[in-house]
């Protein structure tokens, strides 16, 4: 739930899996896209090498079908893909986060994707072995949102900052809140122990400690990341502090929940989140939402593939490194331009190809050491 990255040190899940759980691989969503066009002066991303066109297959292994941020990484992995052409692109997830389920989507592609795999996990600790044998076969890789986990040979992660996310969330909420102001806000995390939600509730809870120091934190507390599950743990944190001023949250549910709790309450209070899905982007055209701050989603899958794609047919080694595609605060300001580059892929591609220009045009601006990551 968003994407300086920042997401590192999820707890270990169980290991002990039923037949139940093993078979909820069959609930996977899965879905090839082919990129067939072989017009490879038509892409930003194909290269000028004698294997311009080449055909490839890649993969895209992404944590759950069923939320919008990781969607939007999708579609901007996919954009790269149409862009360069000639490029059959494997995407795939489970229904819901399923980090078994998506090993086992991720050893598929090992298979069928040979030419290069982006991974996004919310379970990085169980794709030690998984990317380490993609590694072993000469499998190109990056690591999407979440960096890859420690004993990995992956050397590039594409992902925003997340403490610059929380930190741009604190600083428009002061925005809305006098220096003198009193009373409770709530914090909210989707995946307590996620390490990039962490580091953005950690930021945003830093800017109103400092900015308003007569506010009383409360949490943060979790607020599940499953939409029905999202919006029945928002009830009753809401319930449970009836005086609150405002609630924040900080994954890609929590946008969608708290102005639904709103309406279905009567109850106004401040609230603000990460991430755009489109209930979202109306509710701060609405009003029921002061911001939203975005990781940008859809440019760390883009610019993932892109570099994969183009690594293999240039035969230039992949860059390595830290590399951070910026974060956006969408607010009353810019939702009316942001809801317009929401409408479909093309509108998308076409807001943001000045933006990838620009990344393309100097890459090192944007690499640092994955050390470094936030």
């Amino acid at each position: 739930m968003t994407a300086g990255p920042r997401r590192r040190g999820l707890p270990r899940r169980r290991r002990t899996f039923t037949a139940l759980s093993i078979l909820t691989a069959s609930a996977i969503a899965l879905t090839a896209c082919s990129s067939g066009s072989s017009d490879s002066k038509a892409t930003a991303g194909a290269g000028g090498g004698a294997d311009a066109g080449k055909p490839l297959k890649m993969g895209f292994i992404y944590a759950t079908s069923t939320q919008n941020p990781f969607q939007e990484m999708a579609f901007g992995a996919k954009a790269a893909a149409d862009q360069a052409g000639n490029v059959t692109l494997n995407q795939a997830a489970p229904v819901g986060v399923n980090g078994p389920a998506q090993v086992q989507l991720f050893q598929s592609a090992i298979r069928n994707s040979p030419d290069g795999i982006a991974l996004e996990t919310l379970t990085p600790d169980l794709f030690v072995r998984p990317l380490n044998q993609a590694s072993d076969q000469n499998i190109p890789l990056a690591a999407v949102d979440t960096a890859a986990p420690p004993g990995t040979k992956v050397g590039l992660y594409v992902g925003n900052s997340n403490a610059e996310l929380g930190t741009a969330l604190g600083m428009e909420f002061i925005k809305h809140v006098p220096a003198d102001a009193k009373g409770e806000v709530v914090i909210g995390n989707d995946i307590p122990g996620l390490q990039l939600l962490v580091q953005r509730a950690d930021a945003l809870i830093a800017v109103i400690k400092k900015e308003r120091p007569g506010l009383t934190i409360s949490g943060p507390f979790d607020a599940k990341s499953e939409p029905t599950d999202n919006f029945n743990a928002w009830q009753g944190i809401v319930k449970a502090h009836p005086k609150a001023i405002a609630f924040l949250g900080v994954g890609g549910q929590d946008g969608v929940s708290l102005p639904l709790i709103q309406q279905q309450t009567g109850r106004k209070f401040l609230a603000g989140s990460a991430d755009i899905p489109p209930e979202a982007l109306q509710a701060v055209k609405n009003g029921q939402l002061f911001a939203l701050s975005s990781p940008e989603h859809w440019l760390k899958g883009y610019v993932a593939m892109r570099l994969l794609i183009e690594s293999k047919r240039t035969g230039k080694p992949m860059p390595t490194g830290w590399w951070n595609p910026g974060t956006l605060i969408v607010n009353k300001d810019n939702v009316d331009e942001i809801i317009k580059r929401q409408v479909d892929p093309a509108s998308r591609a076409a807001y943001f190809k000045a933006i990838v220009d620009k990344q393309f045009a100097d890459p090192n601006s944007y690499l640092k050491p994955i050390t470094e990551a936030n």
